[in-house]
C-alpha cells in the first residue's frame, strides 16, 4: 500500500512513517498542503493521512480541493481538533475517517488496514 502523509510536525511524521514502514507500507511524507496536492497529481496513492493544522493551506482545504479535482483516494484526517463540529467539518469536507491526536498506534494501523 502506498500512503501520503501530510503532517507538519517532523517528530510525529517520523514516528508515523516508521510505524507504517514496519507494516511494509510505502510512505511519502510532505509537510504542507501545496506539495501534497502536487504529489497526489503525480502518484496513485492508496491512502492520504492529512493533518488539519498545516502551514499555508489547511488540511480541510486540501481535502476539499482533492475532492473537487475528482480524487477518490481514501483520506484519513489526523488532528488534535477533537470537537464534534471539527469532526463533522472534516467528514463533510471529504474525509473518509477522522482520528484525533493523541492516538495509539494500533488505532492508526487499524484504519490503514481497512483500506488495503
Amino acid at each position: 500500500m502506498r500512503i501520503l502523509l501530510v503532517e507538519d510536525d517532523p517528530t510525529l511524521a517520523a514516528g508515523i512513517c516508521e510505524a507504517l514502514a514496519r507494516e511494509r507500507w510505502s510512505v511519502d511524507h510532505v509537510g504542507a498542503a501545496e506539495p501534497a496536492a502536487g504529489a497526489v497529481a503525480l502518484t496513485a496513492y492508496d491512502l492520504a493521512i492529512v493533518d488539519i493544522g498545516l502551514p499555508g493551506m489547511d488540511g480541510l482545504s486540501l481535502v476539499r480541493r482533492l475532492r473537487r479535482e475528482g480524487r477518490n483516494l481514501p483520506i484519513l484526517i489526523l488532528t488534535a481538533r477533537d470537537g464534534l463540529e471539527d469532526r463533522v467539518d472534516g467528514l463533510d469536507s471529504g474525509g473518509d475517517d477522522y482520528l484525533t491526536k493523541p492516538f495509539l498506534l494500533p488505532e492508526l494501523l487499524a484504519v490503514g488496514s481497512g483500506v488495503s
